[in-house]
């Protein structure tokens, strides 16, 4: 992109005044990442916290859960890291891991992920009517791209710690990891919390398209105003159409 620079820095210029106002207003916000394998999650994040205040700025990448978690209620683990007033948390993979790779993998059973749909809109519906703002963006790649990422992961000895053992089953189960988003997708977006879509092949108009989603969700209305809306091409409402229409990666 020929102003990406120059366009991201204004972005960010944006972002930290958006923050300003939510820490003198005291609102809260929870941003959720959520992706395939090498959808550019890591790298979005980056850019949105790149200038903003840490103490009112958390990143909650959790690990898989200890026997005691296991054993707690599901959502438990995740709401123990929502945000105080003043704060954004960004969940890179949040509850939705669930319906994700643990259906894809098998690493719960079908009636805790069944569960799992029937009760994410009711603790969503929970968190936005406690006054937090919930937005929820679904980073969408090709086969194809996924698979050059995947493999600049294990020959760049900088995104070594990128590396998982799940990479190698990210393209075997790709059908899977499809038929999974879709019913993810479809059966968790609601008028309180809808799902967001971003085609992220290319990686630099999806972070901005990201970074313009985010402040026009979030900001007050006179920060808002200075920022162009994503494009639509890049950046839309989740709608069941997509999925057949070829906005969603098959």
């Amino acid at each position: 992109m020929k102003h990406y620079q120059e366009d991201l820095i204004a972005l960010q210029c944006a972002l930290v005044r958006t923050q300003q106002a939510l820490m003198a207003s005291g609102a809260r916000t929870v941003l959720v990442m959520e992706g395939r394998d090498g959808a550019g999650k890591d790298g979005s994040i980056k850019r949105i916290t790149e200038h903003l205040s840490p103490r009112n700025t958390r990143v909650v990448a959790l690990p898989k859960p200890s026997d005691r978690e296991t054993s707690q209620w599901y959502f438990q683990r995740y709401a123990s890291h929502l945000p105080a007033a003043g704060e954004l948390v960004i969940f890179n993979r949040s509850w939705y891991n669930r319906a994700g790779v643990e259906t894809v993998m098998g690493f719960s059973t079908p009636a805790q992920q069944a569960e799992f749909l029937r009760d994410a809109p009711d603790f969503e519906r929970m968190l936005v009517e406690s006054g937090i703002t919930l937005v929820k963006l679904w980073l969408d790649i090709s086969k194809k791209e996924q698979a050059a990422r995947l493999d600049a992961r294990r020959t760049d000895p900088l995104k070594t710690l990128k590396v998982s053992d799940l990479d190698a089953v990210a393209q075997k189960k790709w059908k899977q990891y499809s038929a999974a988003r879709d019913t993810m997708l479809t059966r968790t977006d609601t008028p309180l919390a809808p799902w967001h879509c971003v085609r992220a092949d290319h990686k630099k108009p999806a972070r901005l398209a990201v970074i313009r989603h985010l402040i026009q969700r979030v900001a007050p209305a006179e920060i808002a105003a200075t920022v162009e809306h994503p494009d639509p091409k890049i950046l839309f409402a989740f709608e069941p159409e997509a999925i057949k229409d070829g906005r969603l990666a098959p």
